[in-house]
């Protein structure tokens, strides 16, 4: 399996430069948060193109320091040109302005999903202002069972990862030289602190990925498992759109 990973990450560079220049794009920006997936899109970016057009943003947001040092070091070792864009300020003030909105329930999560779509809203800016295309970070596996935000992470121009599971971003990473700290760094949306993904998931990466690879996991979390997938299918389809022309019968 490392032997392919290796063979096909120039085939994914070279994609990434294609679509890229294809719709007109100069360079890319992705989010860098110094977890495993941005560190891979980050690597593939700079494959792709230049230092000048590869363009990675830290955007702290009630943030753990060690991410953004760890994001800033791998900004360093991959030789891409990088921002930090502080969100602290504007998640406060968006809070306390949503906080006349009558609450039916707990807003934790809600508030939460902010914190991404801030994100992409930076992320977009930037394109605009560079000519460049956001490339997302989000892989197969959490995009199965719906681990990401609609319009937050779950937005971007292209997704190169989103054909491989968590494993196979691992051995991209390796492949990469993506720095070891950062490959055995426990997942995390960075949504609020103490977090990660599979602790709020239920179940490890790999049981996923055993499970979407070759159909392998206990009776319980099969079910748990579909249900996600189940439950998740409106976001990873495009918005409905009502049929003006379409006629019953």
């Amino acid at each position: 399996m490392l032997l392919q990973i290796k063979e096909i990450i120039p085939e994914v560079a070279h994609w990434i430069k294609d679509e890229v220049e294809n719709s007109g794009g100069k360079g890319v920006v992705f989010g860098l948060s110094g977890g495993l997936d941005s560190a891979v899109v980050a690597a593939l970016c700079r494959k792709a193109f230049p230092r000048e057009s590869c363009m990675g943003i830290i955007m702290p947001c009630n943030s753990s320091a060690q991410d953004c040092r760890d994001a800033e070091e791998l900004a360093g070792a991959l030789d891409i040109s990088w921002l930090k864009i502080s969100l602290d300020k504007a998640f406060a003030s968006l809070n306390e302005e949503l906080s006349q909105v009558k609450a039916e329930r707990d807003t934790g999560l809600a508030e939460a999903n902010l914190k991404p779509r801030l994100r992409m809203a930076v992320l977009y800016y930037i394109a605009a202002v560079k000519g460049f295309r956001v490339v997302g970070t989000s892989n197969k596996s959490e995009t199965m069972v719906g681990y990401f935000t609609k319009h937050g992470d779950g937005a971007a121009d292209l997704f190169p990862l989103a054909e491989f599971l968590k494993r196979e971003v691992r051995e991209m990473a390796a492949c990469l030289n993506v720095p070891r700290d950062i490959i055995q760094k426990a997942p995390s949306g960075g949504l609020w602190e103490g977090q990660t993904d599979e602790g709020e998931l239920g179940f490890t990466y790999d049981q996923l990925d055993d499970y979407l690879e070759n159909g392998t996991a206990s009776p319980g979390l099969k079910e748990r498992i579909e249900q996600l997938i189940e439950n998740s299918e409106h976001k990873r389809e495009l918005p409905l759109k009502f049929a003006r022309f379409r006629r019953k019968g």
